[in-house]
């Protein structure tokens, strides 16, 4: 059995159906989506419906948090905070009640047990937050505790950081999906991550996927979108718009 974990689309449903496209060619059983689903993508509605249509288990990210109430200061360095929420307000502007509505009652965990025993726990960011930002260096000690509450799980899967890794300390596994619509580690490729089982064990990998950025980039230009020039270098060339 195969089962994919994708996160992160932002709004970049070019980007999301290319990954589709990848997970279809893998023979994947079963789809989990770890959120930020269409905030500051040009095509919000449609990344939301594709996602929809998978009939995917899902769960809420900080960005559909975002989009149902706006983003709070502190949660943002303060000189962007103003540029973010006219970013939200112009995709909650693409949106209707119904999607909103949806966004906000997405649960923000997921625990899967595989046919095999395998014990799979899978959150946006952290366990207990949708904002935290554990990045793939962060020392071990500190990462089984932020990250590996549930004793019960062989397998811990994360999104949030937009930096696809997987590592292996103390007898358990810890693994980032990256991001499909907004990749941060200088690589403009869609990313999404593989679970495999193996007998009584499991597989983790990193898929790496090709898709259309000239066409993301035009359709930003083509409804105005806020925030145009940043978000154009983000999908360019595969780094945050927060800088380091």
């Amino acid at each position: 059995m195969k089962y994919a974990f994708l996160s992160d689309i932002h709004g970049n449903a070019v980007a999301l159906e290319s990954v589709l496209k990848d997970i279809h060619s893998q023979n994947v059983d079963e789809i989990f989506v770890l959120g930020d689903i269409c905030y500051r993508g040009p095509e919000p509605k449609r990344a939301l419906q594709l996602v929809q249509e998978l009939n995917a288990k899902v769960i809420k990210g900080n960005a559909d948090e975002w989009v149902v109430r706006g983003v709070r200061q502190g949660e943002v360095p303060d000189h962007l905070l103003e540029i973010m929420n006219t970013e939200r307000d112009w995709c909650v502007s693409q949106l209707d009640d119904q999607d909103l509505s949806y966004l906000e009652q997405l649960p923000t965990d997921l625990e899967i047990t595989l046919p095999n025993g395998t014990n799979i726990y899978a959150f946006h960011a952290t366990p207990t937050s949708l904002f935290d930002v554990v990045l793939p260096e962060t020392d071990t000690t500190i990462l089984s505790k932020k990250m590996m509450t549930s004793n019960e799980a062989n397998l811990y899967i994360y999104a949030h950081i937009h930096l696809p890794y997987v590592r292996y300390f103390n007898g358990k596994c810890i693994a980032n999906l990256g991001s499909v619509g907004l990749p941060f580690d200088g690589q403009p490729l869609s990313s999404y991550i593989i679970i495999e089982e193996k007998n009584d064990q499991f597989v983790v990998s990193i898929q790496r996927v090709i898709y259309d950025t000239e066409k993301v980039i035009k359709q930003y230009e083509k409804v105005q979108y806020p925030n145009l020039e940043i978000m154009k270098n983000v999908v360019l060339n595969g780094t945050s718009p927060f800088g380091k």
